[in-house]
């Protein structure tokens, strides 16, 4: 991307373009844009932000991907890690190397999120499965989860509004 064609405005968070921009020049800037939100140190306290944040880095992909974003015990930002990338309809996600980076990272917490490339997030009975695995897995070593995010074009769903946490 070109960082010259935007420009910061006059008012606190609005940018002017210089020169024209394509779709995909958008679609960057979005996905960095989110990504900043997603910092390092960012406390996270809005879910519906966290979830439209979450939407615009993964929604486009044509594969699903799982990711994982990691808190400290403040429910701060420690870092957004993409662990796993699958097929079309899946991928396989390995609990020892989901336990495994949360304790690198140190997290308290997790958000666990992945895209469903059909555009549909609503949550398989296998999605559902995981998240047991994964909070069986995490507990054992003091990490909580607060969520299973699933991504898709109309929206996300959360995994813990449904009741599975």
């Amino acid at each position: 991307m070109k960082y010259h064609k935007l420009v910061a405005g006059e008012t606190t968070g609005t940018y002017v373009m210089e020169t024209p921009v394509t779709e995909a020049d958008i679609l960057q800037m979005a996905q960095q844009l989110a990504m900043s939100r997603l910092s390092k140190g960012r406390a996270l306290t809005e879910p519906k932000q966290v979830f439209s944040h979450l939407q615009t880095l993964l929604q486009y992909h044509e594969y699903e991907v799982f990711a994982l974003l990691m808190l400290d015990a403040k429910h701060r930002v420690i870092g957004f890690r993409e662990l796993f990338r699958g097929t079309l309809d899946g991928a396989s996600v390995y609990p020892r190397e989901v336990v495994k980076i949360a304790l690198e990272h140190n997290a308290a917490a997790v958000i666990l999120v992945h895209n469903h490339p059909s555009g549909d997030p609503e949550p398989s009975q296998a999605d559902c499965t995981l998240t047991t695995t994964l909070k069986n897995a995490l507990n054992m070593v003091g990490t909580r989860i607060l969520d299973h995010v699933v991504v898709g074009h109309d929206g996300c769903v959360s995994l813990a509004e449904r009741g599975y946490l």
